[in-house]
């Protein structure tokens, strides 16, 4: 098998110049030259092509397939972990929303409001009673908190302005606007009924500086239902706040319940049957998702530094040997972006694991931080899979369309977002005051991009019937405006725009033309990986030769 010369002999013929090798005219003989296209062929040969070329067998890319696979299975674990977490406090926020508000039923989520004076002490008074008879009440593991011996109390704080004299009738009013908090607390051993709390606790309310009566009560309780998915079962303090809101005077007190939810690991705990061996493999599994996308995260690394030296080497060469400048895209092709995109899939991947790893050993509860981020990084690790697919024909195209069409593309929607912005603006100060869907900046983009897609289009219009004649004038013409002109002019320059994108591509693959001075370069290069010539002995320093390459 005859062996060709490697690159190296010939760029030791050049000069060196600080530290870097450049190309002198005697070291430009047409081996060299063939040599150094051979080797930016095999660069971009995909693993199959590299295996029949130096019989180098691919386990790398089988790497990045153990890896689908496992942090797919570890997603989907700490997604079930997480989901059983978000129910429970879910469901028991509800709980809390039937215990203390009275009367209160499900479909009436963000619409309970009181009217009246007596409404209101009534409600607080039955937020106190439902307190102190909790034990008696609830079906669910709920307790007092107890800190040092002694139970946390209830606490009852108004929120009002200093001092004020309002006077509608005569059209006057002298406020001070410096905001003052009152608070009473209520231990859960007092039992208190609806006639005393006015008068012994001294808490009345002045309705017409009165800004907000906030209660703050703290619930304890232990989710138990992780026992049956071989989990230990967490225990969780709910600091809960019930909200009479009266800030804008207008006759109407709107009431919520908030809670916020400090979990940890149980004090004392004892599951009949379990030794841990669970969590021990929980933890195992994870560290191995840990070491497996590190060791990937280096390789892809040495992988875009070794494309960014052939690069650089490629620049010199062309620029002795033909004179001319690398354009900035043939320089881009040696940045491969499916490097980048596992290498930003690992690093995610890795600071999600230890997160978790935190979380199931009780040091950290931030479910959210660490479902974001095993989430986006298996969301990169599939959208990965396409660089696999493209080593067959029918599928490469779509992602050379893909990637050719990206950058007008972006110039597109940054147009398109002005005009977007622009109606989104107007429509949130115009018809915010009248519609659901406009009252705030970030409805009024969702209702506009549902709108893009023909959600929802009957009910929009439909919900500014009843307004003032101007404003529905004015409405009408901004949703017909605004719909014709991204559904049936913006919409489709986007489609033409991708079209005309594959069309070009298809047009060069039919045709076999070089779309770029590197692919032309390269193209000459008849040799076949089966051909044996690009086996060799030594493997020149800047040659693709890393383990990731094969991806």
């Amino acid at each position: 098998m005859e062996e060709s010369e490697p690159l190296l002999a010939a760029r030791s013929e050049g000069r060196r110049l600080n530290g870097h090798f450049r190309w002198g005219a005697n070291a430009l003989g047409s081996k060299a030259v063939e040599d150094f296209r051979r080797k930016l062929k095999y660069f971009f040969m995909n693993p199959c092509e590299k295996y029949r070329a130096r019989g180098r067998k691919p386990w790398k890319l089988m790497l990045q397939i153990l890896k689908i696979a496992i942090i797919t299975v570890q997603l989907v674990s700490f997604g079930l972990s997480n989901e059983m977490m978000v129910t429970f406090k879910e469901e028991n926020l509800m709980t809390f929303r039937h215990l203390f508000l009275k009367g209160y039923k499900d479909h009436w989520r963000g619409s309970y409001a009181l009217y009246t004076k007596t409404d209101v002490y009534d409600h607080i008074h039955y937020v106190i009673n439902r307190y102190t008879s909790l034990h008696n009440l609830t079906v669910g593991n709920l307790a007092y908190e107890k800190i040092g011996g002694e139970y946390t109390p209830l606490s009852i704080c108004q929120v009002f302005y200093r001092n004020g004299s309002i006077d509608p009738e005569d059209d006057t009013f002298n406020i001070d606007p410096h905001v003052d908090k009152d608070c009473i607390s209520i231990y859960p051993v007092q039992s208190l009924n609806n006639s005393i709390l006015p008068t012994q606790s001294n808490f009345s309310l002045d309705f017409k500086r009165l800004l907000s009566v906030n209660i703050y009560l703290t619930l304890k309780t232990i989710n138990l239902q992780t026992v049956r998915h071989q989990e230990l079962p967490d225990c969780y303090d709910f600091h809960i706040m019930i909200t009479f809101d009266n800030r804008a005077h207008s006759g109407k007190i709107n009431v919520d319940v908030e809670n916020d939810v400090r979990i940890f690991e149980c004090r004392d705990w004892n599951v009949e049957g379990s030794s841990g061996k669970i969590d021990y493999l929980l933890l195992s599994f994870d560290s191995v998702v840990i070491l497996a996308c590190f060791v990937s995260l280096i390789l892809c690394t040495r992988s875009v530094i070794n494309g960014l030296q052939l690069q650089f080497e490629f620049n010199i060469f062309f620029h002795a040997y033909y004179n001319k400048i690398v354009t900035w895209s043939d320089r881009m092709e040696f940045v491969n972006g499916w490097y980048i995109l596992i290498i930003v899939s690992d690093t995610l991947t890795i600071a999600g694991s230890v997160l978790k790893i935190l979380i199931q050993t009780k040091f950290l509860i931030n479910y959210d931080v660490c479902s974001i981020l095993l989430g986006t990084a298996t969301m990169l690790v599939w959208v990965g899979v396409i660089r696999y697919l493209g080593f067959f024909k029918k599928y490469n195209i779509l992602i050379l369309t893909l990637r050719a069409a990206f950058p007008n593309v972006i110039r597109f929607c940054c147009c398109a977002a002005m005009i977007y912005l622009g109606y989104c603006f107007c429509g949130w100060i115009v018809l915010g005051p009248y519609h659901d869907k406009f009252r705030t900046f970030d409805k009024v983009t969702e209702c506009l991009f549902s709108l893009i897609n023909g959600d929802d289009m009957y009910a929009t219009f439909l919900k500014m019937r009843d307004k003032s004649y101007m404003v529905w004038l004015f409405s009408r013409v901004y949703l017909y405006s605004f719909i014709s002109l991204f559904i049936y002019m913006v919409l489709s320059l986007f489609i033409a725009l991708i079209t005309d994108t594959y069309e070009t591509i298809k047009h060069h693959q039919k045709d076999k033309e070089p779309v770029s001075q590197l692919q032309a370069f390269i193209a000459e290069c008849r040799d076949q990986p089966e051909s044996g010539r690009y086996q060799t002995d030594e493997e020149p320093l800047t040659c693709c030769s890393s383990p990731c390459c094969c991806f």
